[in-house]
């Protein structure tokens, strides 16, 4: 198979259009921007949107592979002349549900095909999400809550008398004497608690498989989990292209010779 084109990935989320360039199958760079609020012309992708580099090579008209969980999203794209929707049917993971994110999906996949061996796949962005797979690319399951940021927020926006509180970037004591540091510890300590549950009972299923952190918070769940958890550092690690290497899959099975 021969791969000699520059492309891009766009992957739209609850909050952010999350974006990758690769050549060929090579990541070139990878960026977030806000949602479209108006459509994508019909030739060219909207310059504020693209990484300066592809801007400097003048490389604007690029095939996109888009993935998207937000309809509305989805229709600015739909005059674009070289757009590859990809929705549930184009990915080869069994066992699927008719309302399944497709961004769950692919990072399942990207999972599988990085570590060759079954994947729990936990994603830290606007909602926490736990996704299972076993080796052969059935999905076992899952689960879905609000993401840290949204649980901060919703305490902000549905209470009067509570500050907005930002994550702190070590883990509170659980026992606060003052409210930022007590919100930031109910929500953190509660959601660590809550993932190290959903991981030791997948062990218990599969003992050989990986664990994966994913995700815009991918990285401070990890490194909470981890710091109340030591035991876990060996069989966890944080791969924020998961998505993307499901997408790469869907570009290969399209441009198959």
């Amino acid at each position: 198979m021969k791969h000699k084109y520059n492309w891009l990935a766009v992957v739209v989320g609850n909050s952010r259009l999350h974006w990758a360039w690769f050549k060929n199958l090579a990541f070139v760079e990878t960026w977030d921007t806000h949602h479209l609020t108006i459509a994508v012309k019909p030739n060219f992708v909207p310059p504020l949107l693209l990484h300066k580099e592809l801007i400097r090579q003048n490389l604007s008209s690029l095939p996109v592979y888009l993935a998207s969980v937000v309809a509305n999203q989805t229709k600015y794209w739909q005059n674009y002349f070289a757009l590859s929707l990809i929705t549930l049917k184009d990915i080869k993971l069994t066992n699927v549900y008719p309302t399944m994110g497709v961004d769950r999906a692919l990072a399942v996949c990207g999972a599988i095909a990085v570590y060759q061996q079954a994947c729990l796949v936990i994603d830290g962005g606007t909602a926490l999400t736990f996704t299972g797979v076993d080796a052969g690319g059935k999905l076992v399951g899952g689960a879905i809550l609000p993401g840290l940021r949204s649980q901060l927020l919703s305490l902000r926006q549905k209470t009067s008398a509570l500050p907005e509180v930002k994550l702190p970037d070590s883990l509170p004591p659980r026992w606060a004497l003052d409210t930022d540091t007590a919100i930031a510890s109910g929500v953190l300590h509660t959601a660590i608690s809550g993932i190290r549950g959903y991981i030791d009972d997948w062990l218990q299923q599969f003992p050989h498989s990986q664990i994966v952190f994913t995700g815009g918070d991918g990285q401070i769940l990890w490194r909470f989990l981890v710091q109340q958890f030591p035991e876990l550092s060996e069989q966890t690690a944080v791969d924020p292209n998961l998505v993307f290497e499901g997408v790469k899959l869907i570009y290969q099975q399209k441009n198959k010779e």
